[in-house]
């Protein structure tokens, strides 16, 4: 017994021991699937991952290529087919939580390997410079009035955007079944469907609207945070009278049928980017909250969110 004991002992120091090489060798040739077009916040999140990983030398090479549609239902689909790759990942957040359901997509995020919570960020609105709408409360009560005559422009129906636009409607007396909302599977399109003036206002994270907002373009009039946020000189919904707060987080998911080995060495990855300097810096430069979560605590975090973010579609009308 005392034999048997010790070689077991033996065995799992031996696969300790070899864990390390097993990790580097592991993230050779990466891939990072951005399941949108290039220019939203998960390409963005996609090439600053792909940018540290390689820079501290956690992973090289490391490739992002983008599979846009469907709120990243087309991307969540390619990624259950790509079952046992443990060199991909797939960014994902909760728009994607959200699109699941509103689609009906026949993959949902049960059927992969979750990795880990990355950031979080806050959403505002944003009106062209030249829009008659200075304030929350100005944009509230032209939409009171006339529902579906102010069209909103954000990001794919049943996301982030699209469940803000939803909850902003309830606190400002409009139905939320009558609104205007435009949805887009890309920022850039967004950003120029508000440029445009093709609508009233934008719904994005501060980032995507960053330099447009600074150069005198856009003008932002909300955001969705509980309090003020540092470096963001933009007024919460809350202090504008609208008790709505909502936070966009993004994530990194694996395919299903990889091994404990491969889903230890892509957690180890991306916990050693989250402790780097490089991944502080550009969280302070993107202005993205730190929300890090990795591993089995993300296992059950998604499960919860589901649930959570059905019954917030349920309620605005999006979902039955």
């Amino acid at each position: 017994m005392k034999n048997v004991l010790l070689k077991q002992v033996l065995s799992l120091a031996l696969v300790t021991a070899l864990a390390p090489l097993a990790t580097a060798q592991g993230l050779n040739n990466l891939r990072i699937m951005a399941p949108a077009s290039p220019g939203g916040g998960w390409d963005q999140t996609s090439r600053a991952i792909q940018s540290v990983l390689q820079d501290e030398s956690i992973a090289k090479p490391v490739q992002v290529f983008n599979v846009p549609g469907a709120g990243g239902t087309i991307g969540l689909a390619q990624l259950y087919n790509a079952k046992g790759e443990g060199n991909l990942l797939m960014t994902m957040g909760l728009v994607m939580v959200g699109a699941i359901q509103t689609n009906s997509s026949k993959v949902d995020l049960s059927r992969v390997t979750p990795i880990a919570r990355l950031t979080g960020e806050y959403e505002v609105v944003v009106v062209p410079a030249s829009s008659p709408y200075k304030s929350v409360k100005d944009l509230a009560a032209a939409w009171k009035a006339n529902p579906g005559g102010v069209a909103f422009a954000g990001g794919s129906a049943g996301g982030t955007d699209h469940m803000l636009v939803g909850l902003l409607a309830q606190a400002a007396g409009v139905d939320p079944k009558k609104m205007n909302y435009v949805p887009f599977s890309g920022g850039g399109e967004t950003l120029a469907a508000v440029l445009g003036n093709q609508v009233a206002a934008g719904v994005a994270g501060y980032g995507e609207f960053e330099a447009q907002i600074k150069a005198g373009k856009l003008r932002a009039i909300g955001i969705s945070a509980p309090k003020r946020q540092p470096g963001i000189p933009v007024p919460t919904f809350k202090e504008q009278g609208l008790d709505v707060t909502l936070a966009n987080w993004r994530g990194i998911v694996a395919p299903p049928g990889i091994s404990a080995s491969e889903k230890a060495a892509l957690v180890a990855a991306l916990d050693k980017m989250h402790a780097s300097k490089a991944w502080k810096d550009t969280l302070a430069t993107r202005k993205w909250t730190d929300l890090y979560m990795s591993g089995s605590r993300f296992d059950v975090y998604l499960k919860v969110e589901a649930n959570r973010t059905r019954g917030i579609l349920k309620d605005i009308g999006l979902v039955k």
